[in-house]
């Protein structure tokens, strides 16, 4: 009002006198007003990020990277700013899980993991599981990676139609190279009791390579839980709330997924790196 009424014409200290507002408070006022937004630069970086992540990343992680591209901005600054712009995190609901175990239907390995997720070195513990994503029509993809816990990477993945024998040997294949070639201490790779698991084929394969067998207990999902936690990422950032696609097309994009948690999404306990920058520059700090 007091600023309408000086654009009639009328002094300043009248119109204020009137109003009973302070001088000092309308200055105040109009240079706010003519200011512009002091945190805009800020709301464009990190409206940026959140698209580039499609959503996945709250303000933790958004902090995080700002962090890692050398910008100074407090965590809490940018959880105000995320909330202003209404910038909020996709949610995941828990469905129902694939489960493949069958009873004992082959030997059952005990448990030397035993809930130890950690390790400094590289191909020591992996893990390993399978997980259902329904297509359209009656069809189901079948999903079985290998991850490495030293830094969670996705070292070898398979998918299929159908949880077959030959699937899940698809991805132990695939890596058996790899730990030949690069791992300097001996394997061990975890499972749950599932029956492919459990399978000569299996057990065998691993004895003629040298890889130690472990066995989460039964019905007991926390002792795989670092498998569980990529299902649940996986599912939650490309999968839940979208539409059902057919087998080649949630075939591509989960390929895509993994291409993008293995080089691109960052984990706070990688020291704000992906899984693979992580253990490039951990291989870089070595040499």
């Amino acid at each position: 009002m007091a600023f309408e009424l000086k654009q009639e014409g009328f002094r300043l200290k009248d119109v204020l006198k009137i109003v009973e507002i302070p001088e000092a408070t309308y200055h105040y006022h109009i240079n706010q007003m003519n200011n512009e937004d002091s945190d805009q630069e800020w709301k464009t970086l990190i409206s940026a990020l959140f698209e580039k992540h499609e959503g996945r990343y709250g303000y933790r992680r958004i902090h995080a990277e700002l962090q890692a591209q050398g910008h100074v901005i407090n965590h809490k600054k940018v959880q105000r700013i995320m909330k202003e712009m209404d910038l909020k995190c996709v949610k995941f609901v828990r469905k129902s899980r694939y489960r493949s175990y069958k009873g004992k239907v082959g030997k059952v390995s005990k448990n030397r993991l035993n809930r130890r997720f950690k390790t400094p070195h590289a191909l020591q513990k992996l893990v390993t599981d399978v997980t259902e994503l329904k297509c359209t029509g009656e069809e189901k993809l079948y999903l079985s990676p290998i991850m490495d816990l030293y830094n969670c990477e996705i070292i070898s993945f398979s998918m299929s139609k159908r949880p077959t024998l030959d699937f899940v040997m698809a991805s132990l294949e695939q890596v058996i190279p790899i730990i030949k070639a690069h791992a300097n201490y001996r394997t061990t790779i975890h499972s749950d009791q599932g029956w492919h698991y459990q399978h000569n084929t299996w057990v065998k394969t691993l004895k003629r390579n040298k890889i130690f067998q472990s066995m989460s207990r039964k019905a007991t999902c926390a002792d795989n839980a670092a498998m569980e936690n990529f299902f649940g990422l996986l599912k939650q950032e490309m999968y839940y709330g979208e539409e059902l696609m057919s087998y080649d097309a949630l075939k591509q994009r989960i390929e895509t997924y993994i291409n993008y948690y293995n080089n691109e999404r960052i984990k706070q306990k990688l020291a704000g790196m992906s899984p693979v920058k992580y253990r490039t520059h951990a291989s870089q700090l070595a040499a």
